[in-house]
């Protein structure tokens, strides 16, 4: 179960209803406050932060295994001395991500989530005063590995990219939706292995577009490089549209 939003217990509440108990002639009511009512609120604070200080954010989101991180590599290394990156990196346990980016020279903070199967804004607000992320950048939020409850909370970023994989299903937009009607890009990774898997790419950016007829949609190998200089231009148009505002 995870620890923040209760996903997995087997006890349902539906948020914003009214819970009457009847005892006697005495009612009790109980209200249920939105969960997610103070993560919006530090969401806002957020972004007022990234705002404030042209800091361009960006929350990676996928399923375990999907790439994302080989991807953020790859952008680092190759965009490094073009632009400044920070990057907040979550996962449940282990430092084994924020060491590959560590590597990279990009500076780099750990969240490690426990129970938990998601960042919030809280979480990322505390990082942020660590990792102190300089103006006019570009900060990278690598979600927990997760297509579910990582849709559900705001983070303050700029731009949500959901990466899915050609070893995953071409349906996964349509079992996933929320996540997908959520993001702004879409980056389907590991083309370099669609000889020797049974993926439709057309059918997957069709779901894709489906879900969200506004998504953005990139083709990527980040092992070989191939589709990555696409994405890079994406990247490289809205930096400079955020700096020149």
């Amino acid at each position: 179960m995870c620890a923040t939003c209760g996903c997995g217990d087997t006890h349902h509440h539906h948020l914003g209803e009214d819970h009457t108990h009847h005892h006697g002639e005495k009612s009790i009511v109980e209200v249920e406050k939105d969960i997610l009512y103070q993560n919006k609120l530090l969401a806002e604070r957020n972004r007022g932060y990234f705002d404030a200080k042209n800091i361009f954010c960006i929350n990676l989101v996928s399923s375990p295994g999907s790439g994302k991180t080989t991807i953020l590599e790859r952008t680092l290394t190759d965009l490094k001395g073009e632009i400044s990156f920070s990057v907040i990196e979550g996962d449940q346990q282990t430092t084994n991500d924020a060491d590959r980016i560590h590597a990279t020279g990009t500076k780099v903070t750990q969240i490690n989530t426990g129970k938990g199967c998601h960042l919030d804004a809280h979480m990322v607000l505390h990082a942020l005063q660590g990792l102190k992320p300089p103006a006019d950048s570009v900060l990278f939020i690598e979600n927990v590995g997760n297509l579910v409850c990582p849709a559900m909370f705001d983070l303050g970023e700029k731009e949500r990219v959901v990466i899915m994989s050609v070893t995953e299903g071409d349906d996964k937009p349509l079992k996933y939706p929320d996540m997908f009607h959520t993001s702004t890009v879409c980056i389907i990774n590991k083309t370099d292995l669609l000889p020797y898997v049974n993926f439709n790419v057309e059918k997957a950016k069709e779901y894709a577009l489906k879900v969200n007829h506004k998504l953005k949609i990139f083709e990527v190998s980040a092992t070989t490089g191939h589709g990555m200089d696409e994405w890079y231009s994406w990247l490289r148009k809205h930096v400079q549209a955020l700096q020149e505002a």
